[in-house]
C-alpha cells in the first residue's frame, strides 16, 4: 500500500497542498496573458475539465496588471509565472495572485528576492521554488551531477527564504530525462518537509509526453512523492495535461474523476468490431462527470469477468453481447444494440 510522503500543508488560494490532501492537478494557460478575454476563456474551459489551479506566464508588468481582471472572472487560483524580473512577481502580487513561482536559474540576487519575499509574507502568498534543468543558476556549474545541482540550488533558496522567516513553500526539480526528474525529488524529499509539484518540464506532444509522464510521475506517486502535479505536454488543449493527470492519478487509485475505460487490446478471439466500439463509448463518456468503470469487452476469455469487475460492462460474442452492471448479469443484446444498450446503462447509474 502506497504511503504519502509527509509534507507541510500549505494553502493556495482556496486550495490545501501537502499532507493528507489528494495530489492537486495543475495546468497552465497557452494564452498571451495580456489577452484578458482569451485568458479567462481557456481558464474557464480548464475548470470545466478538473484543472484545480492554473498558472499563467507574466513576461512584462501589462501581464501582471492584467492578473486583476482575470482573478475576477475564474473561480480557481491563479499562480504567477515569474523569470528574470523580480519586479513583475510584486506587480503580480498587488494584482491579486494567489501564489508565486520563482525560478532561481533566472532570479538569483538575495536583495531582490528579499523584497519579493516579504511581500509574499505579508498577503499570506505561497511562493513555488520552481527549477529547471535547463534554466540552473551559472554559479552551480561544475559542481556535480545535475541531480546534485538542482537540489542544490533548490535548497539555498528554501535555506534563504527560512532566514526570512518565511515557510509557505513549495518546491519542483523539473527536467526533460526521466530518471534525472525521479532522482532529484528522491533526494530532496529526504532534505525539506515542504510539498512537491511534479512534473517532467518540456515532455513533448500529447502522445509520447503523456508516456513520458506516466513514466516518471508514476513512479513518484508511487513511492509517495507528490503532492501537485502538472503534465506539461505541446498542444494548444490544455485540458488534454489535466485529462493526462487525471489518469495518472487514477490508474494509481490516488484520484477519481469522471469516467474509467477497460477494454481489451482486440486481438483474433474477438467476433465483433471491438475496438470501433470502444472508440465510440470512449468520445460518449467524455459528457459523463461523475466516476464510473465502464468496460468493453471482446471475447469470453476476460470479458465477464472484467465486464463484472466494472460498474457498467459488456461481454461481447459473434452477434450477441452480455451487459453487466455491478457484477450482476442484467440482459443479452444483439450487436446492433451494444453501443446504446451500453450507455443506458451508464446513464442509470
Amino acid at each position: 500500500m502506497m504511503k504519502r510522503r509527509a509534507s507541510k500543508v500549505i494553502r493556495v488560494g482556496t486550495v490545501e497542498i501537502g499532507g493528507a490532501e489528494p495530489v492537486v492537478v495543475q495546468s497552465m494557460t497557452k494564452t498571451d496573458t495580456r489577452d484578458v478575454k482569451a485568458t479567462v476563456r481557456q481558464i474557464r474551459r480548464l475548470e470545466e475539465c478538473g484543472c484545480e489551479i492554473v498558472r499563467v506566464a507574466v513576461p512584462d508588468a501589462d501581464a501582471a496588471k492584467a492578473i486583476v481582471d482575470i482573478k475576477k472572472k475564474i473561480a480557481i487560483p491563479l499562480i504567477a509565472d515569474i523569470h528574470f524580473d523580480y519586479r513583475l512577481a510584486l506587480e503580480s502580487l498587488k494584482s491579486g495572485a494567489d501564489g508565486l513561482r520563482l525560478n532561481p536559474g533566472n532570479i538569483s540576487d538575495p536583495d531582490r528576492i528579499t523584497m519579493v519575499v516579504r511581500a509574499a509574507k505579508e498577503r499570506m502568498v505561497p511562493i513555488r521554488i520552481g527549477v529547471n534543468a535547463g534554466s540552473m543558476p551559472r554559479a552551480s556549474e561544475g559542481r556535480g551531477s545535475v541531480v546534485q545541482r538542482m537540489v542544490a540550488a533548490a535548497m539555498e533558496e528554501i535555506r534563504l527564504l527560512e532566514s526570512l522567516d518565511f515557510d509557505l513553500i513549495k518546491v519542483s526539480l523539473k527536467a526533460f530525462d526521466v530518471p534525472t526528474t525521479v532522482e532529484a525529488y528522491q533526494a530532496i524529499a529526504q532534505k525539506m518537509p515542504y510539498p512537491l509539484h511534479l512534473g517532467i518540464t518540456e515532455a513533448g506532444l500529447p502522445w509520447a509526453g503523456a508516456i513520458r509522464s506516466a513514466v516518471g510521475l508514476g513512479v513518484l506517486l508511487y513511492d509517495g512523492i507528490g503532492d501537485t502535479m502538472r503534465v506539461s505536454l505541446t498542444t494548444s488543449d490544455a485540458c488534454k495535461e489535466v485529462e493526462a493527470a487525471y489518469e495518472i492519478l487514477k490508474s494509481l487509485k490516488l484520484r477519481e474523476h469522471g469516467p474509467t475505460l477497460v477494454s481489451c487490446p482486440s486481438c483474433g478471439r474477438s467476433e465483433t468490431e471491438i475496438v470501433r466500439l470502444a472508440q465510440t463509448v470512449e468520445r460518449r463518456l467524455k459528457k459523463v462527470q461523475k466516476p464510473v468503470k465502464v468496460a468493453v469487452m471482446g471475447c469470453v476469455v476476460n470479458g465477464p469477468g472484467e465486464a463484472k469487475d466494472a460498474d457498467v460492462g459488456i461481454a461481447c460474442g459473434k452477434g450477441r453481447g452480455v451487459i453487466f452492471r455491478k457484477g450482476d448479469k442484467v440482459r443479452t443484446v444483439e450487436e446492433p444494440d451494444f453501443l446504446e444498450a451500453l450507455m443506458a446503462e451508464v446513464d442509470r447509474i
